[in-house]
C-alpha cells in the first residue's frame, strides 16, 4: 500500500511545549491492510522513539475508536484496522480522521489529521435492475422521462461520470444534469415519435460508468411500453421539497406534504404517491400517505446518527404515467445527549506529602449534540483541595492545590460536573475516589503527660503496677507503637534495672522486691516508638512510688539495751509526783502510721510507782517515794507501732531510789570540773580537801551521810553517761535550782563510809527561770571514764546513760 504523507505545518518550528499550533497531516488510501505504515509520526513531531516510551505516548481519539496504532519503538503510525472510507464518511468529498498524540511528563499534545483517500472499489448500482416506462405513442420528440440515477459510493473522479445506452437506438438518448457533486438527474429523451403499431415496446440497457482506473460500470434494463391515449404525466409543484424536523418529533407527526398534478381527467388524472424503490420504506423513519402525499415520522429520529434524509417520491397517475421529485428532510439537533467524561489517566492513592500542583487525573469531555448543545463546561463540587485546569481543547487536568493530611482526611470524593449549554442543560458527574496513603509524620502521643504508679514494698518479683498507653494517628506500620525504657538523664547509660515495660502493651512491671526504707520512689522515662521509617518517638515520665509496709519493729535508742550490766536511773527521795525519771527514746524505720509509736508499762517492780507517757515515752513518778519502796526498781516498757499488724519492742529500765541524800548537801559542791579524764586531777582534789582545814568538817559530814545511805544501796552500781544529759540538765536549769547545768560523777562506797563528788565543767548556759521544768540541754558526747575506786567493791559511777531525777530539789543526770 502506498501512503502519501502530507505534513502541512513545520513541526520543528511551530511546536510549543504543550500543544502544537498546526496539526500534522497525512493521507492514506482506504482498504489498506491492518499494520500498514502510514508515516513516522515521531520524526515529524520532533521526537525520538525513546521519548515516546519514556513519556508514555499514546493516541487519543475523540470518538474513542482506534483506527491507528503507534509503534513506540520506531515512532511509526500504522493502521490498526482496515479503513473503509464509504463506511466512515459516506458520500462526503473529504474524509479526515483527527486524533491527538498524547505525551506525559510533561503533558504535551500533537494534533494529527489523516485524510482517507478514495479508491475505486465500488461499481455504480442502479436502484432497480429493470425500469419500465409506459409512454404514450403521442408523445412528442424531446419528451423527457426521468430515470433513477445510479449510486456509486466512491467520490471524486471515481464516482459516476457518464451514462450510455446499449445497444444504441434511434428513439432515445440520455440527458444528464448535475445537481451536486454527488447527485445527478438522469433523463431519457425521446428523439423521434413512437408508433405503437410499428413497435409496441423497446428494451435496452442504461449503463452508468465511473471515472476510475480501470473504470467500473453498472447496468439497468429499460423497458419501454408504448401506450395509446393518456398523454399527460403527473407534475410536482417542486422539483425538490426541503423541510426541517426536530429529532424529538413524536411518532406520527407530519413532516411535509408533496403535491403533484395531472391535467388528465378520470382514471388518468388520479395520482398516487410512493417512495422510490431506491430506498426500502422499512429502512426509513418515515412513511408517505399514498393519497394525500403526507410524509409522517414512524420511528424516533436521532440527529447524532443521521442529520438528513434524501428521499425520492414518485407520483403515478391512473394511466401509469409517473414523475419523480426529491424530498430533503434535515433533522434538527435537540439537547438530548448528556456530556460524556472519558478518563485518560488517574492516580490513586496519593501520598499525604504530595506537593500542591500534582496531576491526579487527566480526562476529556465530549457531547454528541452540536452547536450550543455540544458546548461543555466543567466544575468541581465543594472541593478545596483540588482544582481543574484546562489542558488542551476538551481535555482537563485534576490537580492538587493544597497539602494533604491523611489523619484529617483519608479519602477524598472529587465530584466533577460536566454541563452543556443546552436549554435545559444536561449534566454528567464523574466521581474520582482519591485515597491518601500514610506517611510517618506523627509521633506517638501518650494518654497522660506523666504517670504515677504505686507498689507496696516487699513486692513479689514481676508484679504488674500499671500501664502506659500511647496512640499514633498514622496508619499501618507507622501507627504500630512499641514501648521501651530510656535513661532519665542523658549521662545515664542504662535505665533502672528494677522496672520493665512490655514493648507491646505498655504494662509496667517491678522486677525485684523494693524496700521503702531504702527507696521511696523511682522515676523512669518510657519511650513510645512507631514502626515508621524513620521512626518517631515520644517520652513520658513514669514515677513509681513505694508504699510503706509495717515491716520494721521499733528500735529503742535510750536506754541502750545492749549494755551489760544495764544502766540505772537515780531518783532522790525528795522527788515529787510527776517528776521525770527518764525517757524511753525509740524510732521506727517505717513511715506514716506505721511509725507512730506508743509506750506502755509492761512490767515493774512496783507498778503503782511509775507511769509511762503513751505518746512521748516519759517515765514519771506516780506517787512520792517512801522508805518502804525497794531501792532498786526494775521496769519493762513496751514500745509498739501503729501498723497492721503492729510490731513492738521492749526497753528494760533500772531505777535506784536514793533515800539517804538530802537536798542541802548538793549546793555546797559548786566546783568546776577540771579534767574528767585525768585520775591525777581526782587525787589533787581529794588532797586539797584533806589539806584544807576549812573544808575538813564539811567533807567529814558528807562522808558520814553517804555511809548511812550505803547500807540501803547494798553496793548497787549506777552508771550515768554524759551523752544523754541534755533534757534533765535543761529541766533543772529552767526550774531555777541550779545556776548552770553540770555534768558530774558520784561515787558511793559501802566499805569506807565516805563518798565524793567530782564536778566537771558546765556544758549548758543557764536557762531563764520563767520556763517550767521541762527545759532541755545538750549533753557532751564524750564518755567519762569511771573514777578509780579504792574504797571498796561496790561503787556508784554516774557517767553513762542519761536519766533525769530530783536530788534534794536539784535536777541532775
Amino acid at each position: 500500500m502506498a501512503s502519501a504523507r502530507q505534513v502541512l505545518c513545520l513541526c520543528a518550528l511551530l511546536c510549543v511545549p504543550r500543544v502544537r499550533c498546526e496539526p500534522i497531516r497525512y493521507s492514506v488510501a482506504e482498504e489498506g491492510e491492518s499494520g500498514s505504515v502510514v508515516a513516522n509520526v515521531a520524526e515529524d513531531a520532533g521526537l525520538t522513539p525513546a521519548q515516546l516510551s519514556a513519556r508514555r505516548a499514546r493516541i487519543a481519539s475523540p470518538d474513542g475508536r482506534q483506527h491507528f496504532g503507534l509503534e513506540r519503538a520506531t515512532g511509526r503510525l500504522v493502521l490498526a484496522e482496515r479503513l473503509d472510507r464509504e463506511e466512515m464518511c459516506g458520500r462526503s468529498l473529504t474524509c479526515t480522521l483527527a486524533f491527538e498524540l498524547l505525551l506525559e511528563n510533561p503533558l504535551q499534545f500533537f494534533r494529527v489529521e489523516v485524510a482517507v483517500e478514495d479508491v475505486n472499489d465500488h461499481s455504480p448500482v442502479f436502484p432497480e435492475e429493470r425500469v419500465t416506462f409506459k409512454i404514450l405513442e403521442t408523445s412528442d420528440p424531446g419528451s423527457r422521462f426521468s430515470v433513477e440515477a445510479a449510486q456509486d459510493l466512491d467520490v471524486g473522479s471515481n464516482s459516476i461520470q457518464a451514462y450510455t445506452i446499449a445497444p444504441e437506438n434511434d428513439y432515445f438518448s440520455v440527458f444528464i444534469r448535475k445537481r451536486s457533486e454527488v447527485d445527478m438527474h438522469v433523463e431519457l429523451v425521446l428523439e423521434k415519435p413512437l408508433d405503437r403499431e410499428e413497435q409496441p415496446e423497446l428494451l435496452f440497457s442504461l449503463i452508468a460508468t465511473d471515472g476510475g482506473s480501470p473504470p467500473r460500470s453498472g447496468t439497468t434494463q429499460i423497458h419501454i411500453v408504448i401506450l395509446d391515449v393518456n398523454d399527460n404525466t403527473p407534475i410536482f409543484t417542486q422539483d425538490m421539497y426541503v423541510d426541517l424536523v426536530l429529532e424529538s418529533a413524536p411518532t406520527g407527526s407530519v413532516v411535509l406534504r408533496v403535491v403533484a398534478t395531472d391535467p388528465d381527467v378520470g382514471v388518468n388524472g388520479d395520482i398516487s404517491y410512493r417512495f422510490s424503490q431506491a430506498v426500502s420504506e422499512s429502512q426509513l423513519p418515515f412513511t408517505i400517505d399514498t393519497l394525500s402525499g403526507e410524509i409522517r415520522v414512524t420511528k424516533p429520529l436521532d440527529f447524532e446518527t443521521t442529520q438528513k434524509y434524501e428521499i425520492s417520491v414518485r407520483a403515478i397517475d391512473g394511466g401509469d404515467l409517473s414523475a419523480l421529485c426529491k424530498v430533503l428532510v434535515e433533522v434538527l439537533d435537540v439537547n438530548d445527549n448528556a456530556p460524556e467524561v472519558v478518563v485518560s489517566s488517574f492516580s490513586s492513592p496519593l501520598p499525604e506529602n504530595t506537593e500542591p500542583g500534582t496531576l491526579v487525573a487527566l480526562f476529556a469531555v465530549r457531547d454528541r449534540d452540536s452547536g450550543v448543545n455540544g458546548e461543555i463546561s466543567c466544575a468541581l463540587e465543594d472541593q478545596l483541595s483540588f482544582s481543574l485546569r484546562p489542558a488542551y481543547k476538551n481535555y482537563y487536568e485534576l490537580v492538587t492545590v493544597s497539602a494533604m493530611d491523611r489523619e484529617e482526611t483519608a479519602q477524598y470524593l472529587v465530584v466533577i460536573t460536566a454541563a452543556d449549554e443546552g436549554s435545559p442543560p444536561l449534566t454528567t458527574t464523574q466521581t474520582f475516589t482519591v485515597d491518601i496513603s500514610d506517611v510517618n509524620d506523627n509521633a506517638p502521643v501518650f494518654s497522660q503527660t506523666s504517670y504515677t504508679m504505686y507498689v507496696r514494698e516487699n513486692n513479689i518479683p514481676g508484679v504488674l503496677v500499671g500501664a502506659v498507653s500511647a496512640v499514633d494517628s498514622d496508619a499501618g506500620l507507622n501507627a504500630k507503637v512499641t514501648y521501651s525504657l530510656s535513661p532519665v538523664h542523658p549521662t545515664e547509660q542504662d535505665p533502672c534495672s528494677c522496672i520493665s515495660v512490655n514493648s507491646e502493651n505498655g504494662h509496667v512491671f517491678v522486677l525485684r522486691p523494693l524496700d521503702y526504707e531504702q527507696v521511696r520512689q523511682l522515676e523512669v522515662l518510657v519511650s513510645a516508638t512507631d514502626a515508621g521509617s524513620p521512626p518517631l518517638s515520644t517520652n513520658v515520665t513514669v514515677r513509681l512510688l513505694v508504699v510503706d509496709e509495717n515491716d520494721n519493729a521499733p528500735l529503742v535508742l535510750h536506754p541502750a539495751q545492749d549494755s551489760s550490766p544495764p544502766s540505772s536511773e537515780l531518783v532522790p527521795a525528795s522527788a515529787d509526783v510527776g517528776d521525770l525519771v527518764t525517757k524511753v527514746v525509740a524510732v521506727d524505720a517505717d513511715s506514716g502510721q506505721n511509725s507512730w509509736l506508743s509506750f506502755h508499762l509492761l512490767r515493774a517492780t512496783d507498778p503503782g510507782l511509775f507511769a509511762v507517757g503513751s505518746q512521748n515515752g516519759e517515765v514519771r513518778l506516780r506517787r512520792p517515794v517512801t522508805e518502804r519502796d525497794a531501792v532498786k526498781q526494775k521496769l519493762e516498757v513496751l514500745v509498739r507501732d501503729n501498723g497492721r499488724p503492729p510490731l513492738s519492742a521492749t526497753a528494760a529500765l533500772s531505777v535506784l531510789l536514793l533515800n539517804g541524800l538530802s537536798q542541802e548537801h548538793l549546793p555546797q559542791q559548786e566546783l568546776a570540773v577540771q579534767d574528767e579524764d585525768s585520775s591525777l586531777t581526782m587525787y589533787l582534789i581529794v588532797s586539797l580537801v584533806f589539806v584544807s582545814l576549812l573544808f575538813l568538817t564539811s567533807v567529814a559530814a558528807f562522808v558520814v551521810c553517804k555511809v548511812c545511805k550505803r547500807k540501803d544501796l547494798k553496793g548497787g552500781h549506777v552508771l550515768y553517761g554524759t551523752g544523754n544529759l541534755q533534757s534533765s540538765l535543761a529541766a533543772g536549769a529552767a526550774a531555777g535550782t541550779l545556776p548552770h547545768a553540770y555534768c558530774y560523777e558520784i561515787n558511793l562506797t559501802t566499805g569506807l563510809g565516805n563518798s565524793e563528788f567530782k564536778f566537771l565543767k558546765p556544758i549548758l548556759p543557764s536557762v531563764p527561770p520563767q520556763h517550767s521544768g521541762t527545759g532541755r540541754g545538750v549533753a557532751d558526747t564524750e564518755d567519762f571514764p569511771p573514777v578509780p575506786n579504792s574504797m571498796g567493791d561496790a561503787a556508784l559511777d554516774i557517767s553513762g546513760t542519761p536519766s533525769v531525777g530530783h536530788f534534794n530539789g536539784f535536777p541532775f543526770n
